[in-house]
């Protein structure tokens, strides 16, 4: 059964969500009914919305045990890319939003967020390690192209000589190549890649605003290309949609100069998990139901399993047999195991006007 639509005269044009049911805080929810007036209504696009936030602290300390950073930055909430498999959707809750709709078209955005952490990472007891940018989600989504806050928290972190990550599908990380490139050879910075298929078709119904496949494998050619070490993130796997393209979107992007390679199965944590199942009712009909008899195979008979131990690559012998394809493609291509580490030594206050410069 499909979720109901959030208002039939409202016209969707190259959205993920098909629906807009309340966050799982409220309490009320709203459904459009016909007030039973013969009288001809309307058609509305669902437009954009971005609100500013100033926050009084951006860095955000990362406890999970299965990632391999400890705090991360965020310039956004909220992503107009509208993949429908987004794991950060739920994150909107917390704002009176909805997971659905509300999560690719209302957005937040908080540009005095370069400001905010060139006052944190100058605190005498701050400790440096690498930042995580992209980790919820993504730095380099369309709205980026009018507020540059990504920009300026690179601009930030290069003076400062702070190591970064990045992990993005937007191709605006295409216009930061001159600090990327110069941050690389002093070995500040590394990218990951997502790639979840090579299907273009499947793409735009999945990712409906989100670059396309090889619009992502010109990214890693032009960031190679600058020496930026990249990380191809085949993720999330699909089984059934994206899991046999595993082999070939590794081939393609090691030709693409990616040097590095990593996979995540499909996460369908709280709201998620009802707003896949509907995308793949709406968009692939015939395969719905295989698609998540695999997936509840892999999750312990559910839709998802948020344990640490098993949410990134799920149980049972078909995610063993991912995890094998994926070691195997990717010794026979030559990536390397990880990314090499980041400088975390070079780290210090850029010099200001008036400071006492050193004689060596």
């Amino acid at each position: 059964m499909s979720l109901p639509p959030p208002d039939p005269f409202l016209r969707l044009k190259a959205r993920g969500a098909a629906s807009n049911a309340a966050g799982r805080f409220e309490t009320y929810s709203r459904q459009a009914e016909n007030d039973g007036w013969d009288l001809p209504e309307e058609e509305r696009a669902l437009r954009t919305e971005v609100t500013e936030e100033f926050p009084r602290s951006v860095l955000n300390p990362v406890g999970s045990p299965d990632l391999g950073f400890d705090r991360s930055v965020n310039p956004y909430r909220g992503c107009e890319h509208g993949c429908i498999y987004c794991y950060a959707r739920p994150s909107h809750a917390y704002l009176g939003l909805s997971a659905g709709l509300d999560f690719e078209t209302r957005l937040i955005a908080r540009p005095n967020a370069p400001e905010i952490l060139a006052r944190e990472i100058a605190r005498k007891t701050y400790k440096v390690a690498p930042i995580a940018l992209g980790t919820n989600t993504d730095p380099y989504q369309p709205i980026e192209k009018r507020y540059r806050i990504m920009r300026r928290i690179v601009e930030v972190l290069s003076e400062w000589n702070h190591p970064l990550s990045i992990v993005t599908r937007g191709a605006l990380i295409g216009r930061d190549l001159d600090i990327l490139g110069d941050m690389a050879r002093r070995n500040l910075v590394q990218v990951g890649i997502s790639v979840t298929t090579l299907d273009a078709a499947l793409a735009r119904r999945m990712e409906p605003r989100a670059p396309t496949p090889e619009r992502r494998l010109e990214m890693i050619r032009a960031l190679t290309g600058a020496g930026v070490p990249v990380r191809v993130m085949v993720s999330p796997v699909i089984p059934v949609l994206t899991e046999p393209e595993l082999e070939r979107i590794l081939a393609a992007a090691r030709q693409a100069g990616a040097v590095a390679a990593s996979w995540i199965l499909l996460r369908l944590p709280l709201e998620v998990a009802p707003l896949f199942r509907d995308w793949l009712l709406r968009t692939e009909p015939g395969k719905a139901a295989h698609v998540m008899n695999k997936m509840r195979e892999m999750r312990g008979g559910k839709d998802y399993d948020p344990d640490w131990d098993r949410r990134m690559k799920g149980e049972g012998l078909h995610a063993e047999l991912i995890g094998h394809r994926f070691a195997i493609a990717s010794k026979r291509l030559g990536y390397a195991a990880d990314l090499p580490a980041l400088d975390c030594t070079a780290f210090a206050a850029p010099p200001r006007p008036g400071d006492q410069l050193s004689l060596f």
